[in-house]
């Protein structure tokens, strides 16, 4: 009897000292009561889903696109600074380009038999976007397309040689060209050879994304602008794959979404989003559901910052009862958002059998001791 004593006495202080119960977090009512009256801090919007008008509007993915500047078609064979020209002017006859020629007699140049064709060195387009030509001077180029660069060496040869005739072509084309980086097989600059190239035909002339396409996003900058669009998002909503222009900067980022799963669930973690879009109720199958033994079906919440009217990022807790049967469409209808944490509840009921295993986990080693103690009296005797 003594021994019992001693050891009451011991696992009582241990007893008192647990000021709280083993849980995985608060209860629905705690996290209600919290959010409306916090200890520190504005109080935290709290949203019933109750109707289908109390679902968040999914963001419209296709907004970002829909605010690059659009520039109008430019010609493929346009010339601007940077651009390698490769020149040849074809002159019959008396020719400029014959090294002094032959004269006759009477200091004339005697005409040459057949065509005679001159090649320049490749020409690169300076910053103010000018050529120089022998006999022609210095011609500015940029803006014009290939075509009208011919005319303005034809026309500005004239009167120097007879009917000369010249063909310009791209050599290097810096123009009509894009940027493209990243997760790409061949990342580097690409020339557009149409200027009706999508994103998606670019993307596979650099030689295909590498990774997961629902983990890959693309930055487009244009300009001064930019805009966010995700492969699997563009798989599935072609407005998306935008026309791509001369002077775009393309960069494939590894951005993956994920949610995350906290409370009595099936299972604790973050998850990565499998598809572009996933709904609240693929999200709470994917956790396991409830846990049977600690959690509350009536307290499902959904964490998310929103940004108000004036772009500042809100904190907003979306409760949802799923011991309600409308609550498992509205959850069909609500998509979940990259960075989402979904909480499940723990149930108020569970804390009394809690502590009574509390305290059976306490007093197990009293009832062995006193075992041990009996079965030592019974052996004296």
């Amino acid at each position: 009897m003594y021994l019992k004593k001693i050891v009451c006495l011991a696992l009582f202080p241990g007893l008192a000292g647990c000021a709280t119960l083993p849980s995985s977090g608060p209860t629905g009512k705690q996290i209600e009561r919290s959010a409306i009256a916090p200890k520190d801090g504005s109080p935290i919007r709290l949203v019933q889903i109750q109707s289908a008008t109390g679902i968040p509007v999914a963001p419209d993915i296709a907004k970002p696109v829909a605010s690059l500047p659009e520039i109008t078609q430019t010609p493929t064979d346009m010339v601007g600074p940077g651009d390698v020209l490769d020149i040849n002017i074809y002159e019959a006859g008396v020719t400029l380009f014959s090294g002094g020629g032959n004269s006759g007699g009477s200091g004339q140049m005697m005409a040459t038999p057949g065509v005679q064709v001159q090649k320049l060195p490749p020409m690169r387009v300076d910053d103010g976007g000018d050529i120089t030509i022998p006999y022609a001077g210095t011609l500015n180029v940029a803006g014009l397309t290939t075509g009208e660069v011919e005319a303005m060496i034809r026309n500005a040869l004239k009167g120097l040689s007879q009917n000369p005739q010249v063909l310009v072509a791209l050599d290097q084309a810096i123009t009509n060209s894009i940027i493209i980086g990243g997760e790409v097989a061949k990342p580097g600059r690409l020339v557009l050879q149409t200027n009706r190239e999508s994103l998606s035909d670019v993307i596979a002339l650099a030689g295909g994304y590498r990774g997961s396409s629902k983990d890959l996003m693309v930055r487009i900058m244009r300009g001064a602008s930019s805009a966010d669009v995700r492969i699997n998002d563009m798989v599935e909503n072609p407005a998306l794959d935008v026309r791509i222009r001369p002077g775009d900067r393309l960069m494939l980022v590894d951005d993956p979404r994920t949610y995350s799963i906290l409370g009595a669930s099936g299972r604790v973690e973050q998850v990565p989003f499998r598809r572009s879009s996933v709904s609240l109720a693929e999200a709470v199958a994917t956790a396991g559901g409830t846990n049977p033994n600690l959690g509350d079906p009536a307290a499902i919440f959904l964490f998310r910052y929103v940004r108000d009217e004036s772009g500042n990022e809100v904190p907003v807790v979306y409760h949802l009862n799923m011991m309600q049967t409308g609550s498992y469409f509205l959850a069909q209808k609500f998509v979940m958002q990259d960075k989402d944490v979904l909480y499940f509840g723990n149930a108020a009921a569970n804390q009394p059998s809690k502590l009574v295993q509390l305290i059976s986990q306490l007093f197990s080693p009293v009832l062995t001791v006193t075992s041990a103690v009996s079965v030592i009296q019974n052996s004296n005797n």
